[in-house]
């Protein structure tokens, strides 16, 4: 396997460049092992361990009844991981055996005792801190015991002093085996305490990504539903209107379906220049600025074009309007009309009227129409382009109002709050 496309290099080689990189290399893989295969690890140990010390106990004091005595001593280190109190408690039971046995035996302190240290050490290491007292506690009884049994001499120390300063040594070698032992468990707990940490950082990015990804598709279902459905909407009444037209006067019906087609061209227009911002590559010269309040003349041009009467109003200067305001104004004003064209009756009248404030811009769109009775299966819309509207004005800190007059027809009305950071302002286009 390379990195960066460079040769990968024989072990041997980069342990002579980096003569460290090969004896860290050889303990990872060492202690991955001991990861994945504990028992196999700690086996092979407790096999090594009996054979160091059966040679050993061989040269000090030949003979091969106390054989036995150090297998069941050392064996049972090979579960040790697995089940650290457990062998814990055989090999205590062990060694007391071995105690017992001592006193018609004439049996001597056995090298493979090394193994009830080993297995301190365990369990101060995989077990809380209560097993660790517990076997703590066995241990330094089973140090007395052997001191009464086998009294050290000393030549130059009384009989009481020798006791004294074996135990004190004995106590001391217990003492560091749950010093070590703790001090893993520790840092162990402490990896373990990283490792989630990072498990959990992983989580809360793949979270916000998908929340990151969740707005972005609403962002582009509230633009996709805006120019589409306003733009069909004014090709299917300016279609209705060439079809009706063509009857009594067949110079309207031409200039319907001539501005149908301009009406379809200005949705590809808008569509091509969205769906720009959405890729990387698209070369700059296609693309352009998005629909502001200059572009609300034009807007209430093609609605009138469609058929809708439609005043507009627009006061005060803009030149201080975000780019994402003037974007929001306008989307309200468009799914506004829209709504107008799709629901009212021939005859209605619209106004559209905008004030942009020193810190505010406030939007107002009403008809007189008569509502139109909607289909059984809504296929005049699903209410979300409504929907749509109050999102984008909630990103200004404005309630959307929408609902009938008393005198008939429909308004609606949102004021847009300048102060707030531009949230919904888009990438340029």
């Amino acid at each position: 396997m390379t990195v960066a496309g460079l040769p990968e290099l024989p072990l041997t080689a980069l342990g002579r460049r980096f003569p460290g990189a090969t004896r860290g290399l050889a303990a990872l893989r060492a202690r991955r092992l001991g990861e994945r295969h504990p028992v196999l690890v700690d086996g092979c140990g407790a096999v090594l361990l009996l054979v160091l010390t059966s040679g050993v106990h061989a040269r000090m004091m030949p003979g091969l009844w106390e054989l036995p005595l150090q297998a069941a001593l050392v064996l049972p280190l090979a579960l040790r991981r697995r089940h650290p109190a457990g062998v814990f408690a055989v090999v205590a039971v062990v060694a007391f055996v071995q105690w017992v046995i001592s006193w018609w035996a004439d049996s001597h302190v056995l090298p493979a005792d090394i193994a009830a240290l080993i297995a301190l050490y365990t369990v101060a290491a995989h077990r809380s801190f209560r097993w660790t007292l517990a076997a703590y506690g066995t241990l330094e009884v089973g140090v007395l015991l052997c001191v009464l049994r086998w009294r050290p001499e000393y030549p130059i120390a009384s009989p009481f002093e020798a006791v004294l300063k074996t135990v004190f040594f004995l106590s001391g070698v217990t003492t560091a085996a749950v010093v070590l032992g703790r001090n893993v468990r520790a840092r162990q707990a402490k990896l373990a305490a990283l490792q989630q940490r990072a498990r959990d950082l992983e989580r809360r990015r793949d979270q916000q990504s998908a929340l990151a990804v969740a707005e972005e598709r609403s962002r582009i279902a509230r633009e996709m539903h805006d120019i589409v459905t306003h733009n069909l909407s004014v090709m299917v009444a300016l279609a209705d209107g060439a079809v009706y037209a063509n009857e009594h006067a067949p110079e309207k019906a031409t200039a319907a379906m001539r501005q149908s087609a301009e009406t379809g061209r200005q949705a590809l227009t808008d569509m091509r220049r969205f769906l720009g911002v959405l890729r990387a590559d698209e070369p700059d010269a296609l693309r352009h600025p998005q629909p502001g309040l200059g572009q609300l003349p034009a807007l209430t041009a093609q609605v009138r074009a469609a058929g809708l009467p439609t005043e507009l109003a627009l006061t005060g200067d803009h030149a201080h309007v975000s780019p994402g305001a003037q974007l929001t104004v306008y989307r309200l004003v468009q799914e506004s009309l829209t709504n107008t064209i799709k629901h009212t009756a021939p005859g209605a009248r619209a106004t559209v009227t905008v004030v942009c404030g020193p810190g505010s811009v406030a939007v107002e769109v009403c008809d007189d129409g008569r509502a139109l009775p909607r289909p059984a299966e809504g296929l005049l819309g699903t209410g979300h382009g409504l929907a749509g509207m109050r999102d984008r004005a909630a990103a200004y800190g404005a309630e959307l109002s929408a609902g009938p007059l008393p005198q008939g027809g429909w308004r609606v009305a949102a004021t847009l709050d300048l102060a707030l950071p531009d949230l919904a302002e888009e990438k340029p286009s």
